[in-house]
């Protein structure tokens, strides 16, 4: 069974670690729902939520098998405790769909935006 996932950052197509979704099937393009943001992690992205930001954040929704799925929990850090895979709100037409991302683990606010 496939995993929507949506990717924000370096794993999207034409970055640098768009090769870690080779043999996914891309889906579509998509956006956040308002409230989101991306920090400046040091050379990657990090997606947050902000109740107060009026932005979105676009991105990419994959559909990933589970070997897939396992190497990027892996390359994102989950087990070692730097992202977690968790479910994002996303605009039509996903709004209806569970579709997961890595959210960094950690405060961010102190980050640049």
């Amino acid at each position: 069974m496939s995993t929507l996932l949506f990717v924000y950052g370096t794993l999207k197509r034409g970055c640098c670690n768009h090769a870690h979704l080779a043999g996914q099937q891309f889906v579509g393009d998509a956006r956040t729902v308002p409230g989101h943001r991306l920090h400046d992690m040091g050379g990657y992205p990090g997606l947050i939520t902000a109740a107060e930001e009026p932005g979105s954040v676009e991105g990419e929704v994959w559909s990933v098998d589970p070997k897939a799925l396992t190497h990027l929990d892996a390359f994102e850090g989950v087990a070692e405790g730097l992202y977690r895979r968790a479910p994002v709100a996303l605009q039509p037409p996903f709004d209806d769909q569970r579709i997961e991302a890595y959210w960094p683990v950690g405060p961010m606010e102190s980050l640049p935006v």
